[in-house]
């Protein structure tokens, strides 16, 4: 199985990387799946470029998160920088045993992007909280425990391709609507959630009563 999108941690974040994301979701919108490949650390935080870019680059992994589509990434060695930031927006993530999750590859503080919020939102502050301030690396097995890696396997494209059957009929706007309820249960109340929660309920027995009625 190919990847739709293949990211290189180590490089410099440009404008047509950021194009590349925004055309593998816009084919995955059409096909219902996405598989991504994400590897390596960048030398230092100059590989962000400048702040306006990094905001194209967060509301493409925006777009990549939102997706009516399965996205399954696969990572491997070192993963820090963009390819991190990746790697968290997506659905499924599948690890090789040598990957190790990089906040600060350099030395140096931890890049403050939007990869830190989403390590939060995830696995928690406690247990992030020694990567983030002290730069000690998630190994594949840590990661895992944390739930920001769901399988370790020395057989990844096999592991793809087990995840590309799987998803199978679960891609769409049923697909979206669910992960959204998802994460809204880390920040929304019951009371609030509950209409959204009727509403996809509602919509489900309207299509099951359509489909009983043919």
């Amino acid at each position: 199985m190919r990847f739709g999108l293949e990211i290189d941690g180590s490089r410099q974040l440009t404008p047509s990387l950021v194009h590349a994301v925004e055309a593998a979701c816009a084919e995955a919108e059409r096909e219902g799946f996405l598989a991504v490949s994400v590897t390596a650390v960048p030398d230092d935080t100059h590989a962000y470029a400048d702040v306006a870019l990094v905001s194209k680059w967060e509301r493409a992994l925006r777009r990549l998160e939102r997706l009516p589509a399965t996205t399954v990434s696969v990572a491997s060695g070192a993963v820090g920088g963009i390819a991190l930031d990746t790697l968290l927006a997506t659905d499924y993530r599948i690890a090789t045993p040598d990957t190790r999750l990089e906040l600060a590859p350099s030395g140096g503080a931890a890049w403050p992007g939007m990869a830190l919020y989403r390590l939060v939102q995830q696995a928690g502050l406690a247990p992030i909280r020694r990567t983030v301030l002290l730069g000690h690396p998630l190994t594949a097995t840590k990661a895992t425990e944390l739930g920001l890696v769901d399988e370790i396997t020395g057989a990844p494209a096999a592991a793809l391709a087990a995840a590309a059957a799987a998803a199978g009929l679960r891609s769409g706007r049923e697909l979206a609507i669910r992960r959204q309820l998802m994460r809204d249960a880390a920040t929304v109340s019951f009371e609030e959630a509950l209409g959204a929660h009727l509403a996809a309920c509602d919509r489900m027995l309207r299509q099951a009563a359509s489909g009983a009625g043919r």
